[in-house]
């Protein structure tokens, strides 16, 4: 039973904590968005931008 007194206490303690975390990440934006990773993996990635051409260096050894 004296165990308890010790439990109870940390249980409380952990779920505020819980809590708090969850209102934190709530005030930074965190749950904002909730559709934009489900769409963003529909679409493709642009493709990337075109090489340049190759120029040989003038200095260069034959």
């Amino acid at each position: 039973m004296d165990v308890l007194l010790f439990l109870i206490p940390l249980a409380l303690g952990m779920g505020a904590l819980g809590l708090l975390a969850f209102l934190w990440a709530l005030g930074n934006g965190q749950f904002d968005d909730l559709d934009g990773a489900a769409e963003r993996i529909l679409f493709d990635d642009p493709p990337p931008p075109p090489k340049p051409p190759c120029t040989p260096d003038p200095g260069a050894p034959n």
